[in-house]
């Protein structure tokens, strides 16, 4: 494709959330309070999983890493999104652009493996209890979050540098409030049949193969609860993914109702609210459903208090 007029993009200009100046001081104040929010709670689940010994499990292993993603993806947009807020202009440069779209593909691709590893993990502790230890060890633990970060900066890299390569002929506006794959691609100029086609195989296979194991472990789950003979067991069991179960559900159902959804049923306020949702709220929420919902951590959390409570006194 023949290239004329080629102007070097050095920054581009997110439109951000709303162009109306009546919404940006109510929304600012909104946004920050949940990134603050969401800020503290996942901070807080990563060292309350790291310090309280009654939550060394590897349970609690993959809570801390989902925690870290949660904090990791909301962190890579929630801070540039509230400066837009109230800076005249709401810009962003080239590179900055570039690292704020490999980060997010990272932590994002990194929370879908996180959360069927834990799917596994429940699988594993309620089907197979006596062979908990040896099938859930550190080391095997350790493994399965090793390769999720490592394949998934692999396939952050591959999609920035394929996106980042091509040439955006002078048009630098994002329709959006971040730097995100989809707005990105309209404004290049070059072929992008190559990079679609990347994209849409990688998300395919991060979305397909982590629901995979989210449906059959619970699948099996579900199988081995109806099995039980005891009601008190079967609580028990219901109990144990209560959280995990609902965090599943709030993620792939919004995730599957961005990007299944027909073309004909998108538009730019569609797709900046779901991504709010992924990017804001659910970070938020994910570590507020697990300490509410979950005992050990009310617990460990009320020792922890009552520790401090001591020193500072």
């Amino acid at each position: 494709m023949e290239e004329h007029n080629l102007t070097v993009v050095t920054e581009f200009i997110l439109l951000g959330i709303t162009d109306r100046p009546e919404l940006q001081a109510p929304l600012f104040v909104l946004f920050l309070a949940i990134y603050l929010t969401s800020l503290v709670a996942n901070l807080g689940m990563i060292v309350l999983t790291q310090l309280d010994p009654r939550l060394q499990t590897p349970m609690y292993f993959f809570l801390r890493h989902l925690a870290l993603v949660d904090l990791g993806y909301s962190t890579a947009v929630g801070p540039k999104m509230l400066a837009n807020f109230v800076m005249t202009q709401n810009t962003i440069s080239y590179y900055c652009c570039a690292t704020q779209l490999a980060l997010f593909l990272l932590f994002i691709g990194s929370e879908l493996f996180i959360l069927s590893a834990m799917s596994y993990d429940r699988y594993v502790a309620i089907c197979n209890p006596l062979l908990y230890n040896v099938m859930m060890s550190q080391k095997i633990c350790w493994m399965m979050v090793t390769i999720t970060y490592l394949y998934c900066t692999f396939m952050s890299l591959v999609v920035t540098i394929k996106i980042f390569s091509l040439s955006f002929c002078g048009h630098n506006v994002i329709s959006h409030f971040y730097c995100d794959c989809m707005p990105l691609l309209v404004l290049l100029c070059s072929n992008t049949h190559e990079v679609e086609l990347v994209i849409t195989a990688f998300a395919a296979f991060d979305l397909i193969s982590s629901l995979l194991v989210v449906l059959v472990s619970y699948l099996l789950i579900l199988t081995a609860i109806l099995r039980m003979n005891s009601a008190e067991g079967r609580r028990k069991a219901f109990s144990t993914c209560g959280s995990h179960l609902t965090v599943v559900t709030v993620f792939y159902g919004t995730l599957i109702f961005m990007y299944v959804q027909p073309k004909a049923g998108h538009s730019s306020d569609t797709d900046k609210m779901s991504s709010i949702f992924y990017t804001l709220i659910i970070p938020m929420l994910n570590p507020l459903i697990y300490s509410l919902r979950n005992k050990d951590v009310k617990c460990a959390l009320q020792r922890t208090l009552r520790k401090i409570s001591t020193l500072s006194s």
